[in-house]
């Protein structure tokens, strides 16, 4: 099935914006937005027009990485894992409102780096024009770097991109939403690593018995679970309550209004829970 005209012609935008860049380095995490801007650059320049580049520190779950570097290498595109810095910069750790910005500077100064060494004029990230009217406090450092965000400038959505991969036969079509895992603490509870490893394996648990949307908040040792409302039932009849408490969770609750990406930022928090376990 062929996408819709409104639809081609956001491809046909794509296309035009990508096409004179020639070479391009992508920042690349793996996601929906960045494997299928990924895919189009690969498609549009070729491979050898095109590095990937992926940010690596322990915000990144170790199975979306290995996930990221497969994706890349099915594509035949040069890939490099960087090592980033965000955990060093006390201001990230903090975990203020605009947490995204000081990562992302970070991140965005490292690829500036990185193609002004390989003579590469134009950098690029994933951003959908759903993005654009959202809380995304990392804006201003793309903005700062001179990153460009072609998928927004072709006036393509998330969905957009979704059926537009779909089309491309991208395994990552239909592939849940995932932001970084210093999202899952409140602003001003403090980024860790032990943290950080935690929530990790709390949602890679949940993932392995089967639930599609997952997010398990830390709010101070608390740990807050957002699933698919359909899927409570099953969750509250798993053991999932002991093994998150012998991960180091004090308190394992449920968030009755279910699963909502973005729901600790500040235009979405939540505060619906039902209290599934705990240990004092």
């Amino acid at each position: 099935m062929n996408p819709p005209e409104n639809l081609k012609i956001k491809q046909r935008n794509l296309e035009a914006i990508l096409h004179p860049l020639g070479r391009v380095l992508v920042a690349f995490s793996g996601g929906v937005d960045s494997s299928f801007l990924l895919a189009s650059c690969v498609e549009i320049l070729g491979s050898e027009n095109v590095l990937a580049v992926v940010g690596d520190s322990p915000t990144l779950a170790r199975k979306e990485l290995s996930a990221g570097k497969a994706f890349a290498a099915s594509l035949g595109v040069s890939l490099l894992v960087l090592k980033t810095g965000e955990l060093e910069d006390p201001l990230f750790i903090k975990n203020p409102v605009d947490r995204c910005y000081y990562c992302k500077r970070d991140l965005f100064s490292r690829l500036r780096a990185i193609a002004e060494e390989r003579h590469i004029r134009s950098v690029l990230d994933g951003t959908n024009l759903d993005d654009t009217a959202a809380h995304r406090p990392g804006r201003r450092a793309a903005r700062e770097h001179g990153i460009l965000s072609p998928l927004a400038e072709a006036g393509l959505t998330k969905q957009d991109v979704r059926e537009l991969s779909r089309e491309m036969g991208l395994a990552t079509w239909n592939k849940p939403a995932m932001a970084c895992l210093a999202s899952r603490f409140p602003h001003g509870d403090p980024i860790t690593v032990e943290g950080l490893g935690r929530i990790e394996r709390a949602e890679a648990v949940l993932k392995e018995m089967g639930f599609r949307n997952v997010r398990v908040r830390d709010h101070s040792g608390l740990a807050r679970i957002e699933v698919d409302r359909d899927d409570m039932p099953k969750l509250l009849s798993t053991s999932v309550s002991s093994v998150l408490l012998d991960l180091g969770f004090r308190y394992v609750t449920v968030d009755l209004e279910g699963f909502r990406s973005g729901s600790l930022s500040p235009n979405g928090e939540s505060t619906g829970e039902g209290t599934a376990g705990g240990r004092p």
